[in-house]
């Protein structure tokens, strides 16, 4: 298999994946080993920052919902400074780039500064925390389709097909969720979602410390009072009964 060089001067936009350092991408660990600098998000697994070498730059960039955060214009200028030298830059964004990473504004600010670019999938946190219940985000005869949803958008909370999402059956990842869930639970209460609608909610998904919190659409916003890490709220799903067999099964084939 042949794969593209990382030209100096251009910018890799690459996803870290949910955490685990079993789930990062051979393309991504090979542009992360071979970067000059590396630009990273605050999500991105300590495990996945020790496999860049010492000799490589690195500059955070994290941004914590509601928190201390870097501003976006800032990442562009890191971005684009580090590109101008002929540096092999990658860009390290937790999960895939693709799903609310902010991926586009990069792209623009780099295209409008004449700054080469290409794009490595990761794979998203959804992903990842459905494999930790034992589900898949779809499956024959219940849902068709599943929707990947933020909780709050640049101006607050994020509008969605609330009907849609309220019928039996339908199943939806919901992304940076914890401060909206209550705005959640009301919006599909309202068109009609059953109070015994399950919800799991799992933390830190493929992290060390990832827990699964179980609950239902009516004990959302109580389940969620001890969550303190990130979170993915999956909509319609709930752990399979052997999902901690599972999880044994996983630390044994390791």
């Amino acid at each position: 298999m042949t794969t593209r060089p990382h030209i100096p001067g251009t910018v890799a936009l690459v996803g870290a994946g949910p955490g685990d350092p079993d789930l990062l991408t051979l393309r991504a660990l090979r542009l992360m080993t071979g970067a000059d600098v590396v630009i990273h998000d605050r999500l991105v697994g300590q495990g996945i920052l020790d496999l860049i070498p010492p000799h490589v730059q690195r500059i955070d960039v994290g941004k914590e919902g509601f928190g201390p955060s870097t501003p976006q214009v800032d990442i562009h200028t890191a971005m684009i400074a580090a590109a101008r030298t002929g540096a092999r830059v990658v860009r390290l964004k937790a999960g895939d780039p693709g799903i609310f990473g902010r991926l586009d504004d990069e792209i623009e600010a780099l295209d409008a500064a004449g700054i080469g670019w290409v794009i490595v999938p990761g794979i998203t946190a959804a992903a990842a925390a459905a494999a930790s219940l034992g589900q898949g985000l779809t499956a024959r005869g219940r849902n068709g389709s599943v929707r990947l949803l933020t909780g709050h958008d640049v101006k607050g909370f994020a509008e969605q097909d609330w009907r849609g999402l309220a019928r039996p059956g339908a199943v939806a990842a919901i992304y940076m969720g914890k401060r909206a869930a209550r705005f959640v639970q009301g919006r599909l209460m309202m068109h009609g979602a059953a109070p015994d609608t399950p919800v799991t909610i799992v933390e830190n998904a493929s992290h060390p410390d990832e827990r699964i919190h179980p609950a239902t659409l009516a004990t959302l916003p109580a389940s969620l009072e001890s969550v303190t890490g990130p979170a993915v709220l999956l909509l319609g799903l709930s752990p399979r009964a052997a999902a901690h067999a599972l999880q044994d099964l996983k630390e044994i084939a390791l």
